[in-house]
């Protein structure tokens, strides 16, 4: 499903010098497998997660899912993928205050051409599936607590049935109940739907829990062996 070749991200430091967020990063993702990405802040672990998710471009190797090399792709190609390839979960949730949690997991089935009567049955669905049921399908993310608006930007990710989730520190925001309520969620949609799903922890007792782990510092991936106990 993700083949990751080599790729790298630099940028300039403030000294004029070159900064290698991500340096020259290899690895496969299947279909299917639950993956995690740790290690300390600053890593470049976010950067990692945008170069996957099309949200910025490496500096140099390519990125090719499901047999096509994003890294390749013009703007309007790159737009058109993250529309209907990628589901995103960001840590603060992301969720637009003005609107209902269902209206929140409408609007991505909007950007790709569905009727409005599709996308209200689908979102209705996926809350549904998520765990998010009655009359809480209504209520602004204001009015849900941390652990419900997770679960509304999980549902939004879904939306357009992505080959692959991104998630970055999706429990970093909630207390560790509903952090590893939303953790096994996540995997359970990775076995039943084989969807993709790579996740940022900082938490290593959950990445323990993953089909496929990876530790990220300065820049450089190490597989599962070498995954630390902790990081300070």
């Amino acid at each position: 499903m993700l083949a990751v070749n080599k790729i790298s991200k630099t940028f300039k430091s403030g000294d004029g010098g070159i900064f290698n967020a991500v340096d020259n990063v290899s690895f496969k993702v299947k279909q299917g497998v639950f993956a995690s990405i740790v290690g300390p802040s600053g890593s470049g672990k976010t950067t990692l997660l945008s170069l996957l998710g099309a949200l910025d471009r490496p500096s140099s190797g390519s990125i090719t899912v499901d047999g096509q090399d994003i890294s390749k792709f013009n703007d309007h190609e790159l737009t058109n993928y993250r529309a209907r390839n990628v589901g995103l979960v960001f840590q603060s949730y992301n969720l637009i205050p003005n609107l209902t949690a269902l209206e929140n997991v409408m609007l991505p089935m909007e950007f790709v051409g569905l009727g409005k009567l599709t996308r209200e049955q689908r979102a209705r669905e996926l809350l549904n599936q998520v765990g998010l049921s009655g009359d809480k399908q209504q209520r602004k993310p204001g009015k849900l607590s941390g652990g419900e608006q997770q679960r509304v930007a999980i549902a939004r990710a879904l939306a357009n049935k992505p080959k692959i989730i991104l998630a970055d520190e999706p429990t970093g925001n909630l207390d560790s109940v509903n952090g590893k309520n939303i953790f096994n969620l996540l995997h359970e949609l990775s076995k039943n739907q084989k969807t993709t799903v790579i996740v940022i922890t900082h938490d290593i007792s959950l990445a323990g829990k993953t089909d496929q782990r990876f530790s990220l510092t300065d820049g450089k991936l190490q597989k599962d062996k070498d995954l630390p106990r902790s990081f300070r």
